[in-house]
């Protein structure tokens, strides 16, 4: 079953920590969003393997956007 990575908060990803094929736990920190100046990690809702990315490093972001797919 495939699960959804969701932006927390609008911002702009500044690091991504995952790629399609990563293997992840849940609570692993799969990237950063800045917002406001301040940076928020964003964590893994689930175990898994990363299927798919939406985003790349310095796109901006929706609260609730689609980040990534896991399954």
């Amino acid at each position: 079953m495939a699960e959804d990575i969701l932006a927390p908060l609008a911002g702009k990803i500044i690091k991504m920590h995952i790629e399609p094929g990563t293997k992840i736990e849940e609570d692993d920190e799969v990237l950063i969003i800045e917002a406001m100046k301040m940076e928020t990690p964003v964590f893994a809702p689930c175990d898994g393997t990363v299927k798919e990315i939406k985003v790349k490093e310095g796109d901006s972001v929706e609260e609730d956007d689609l980040i990534a797919v896991v399954e």
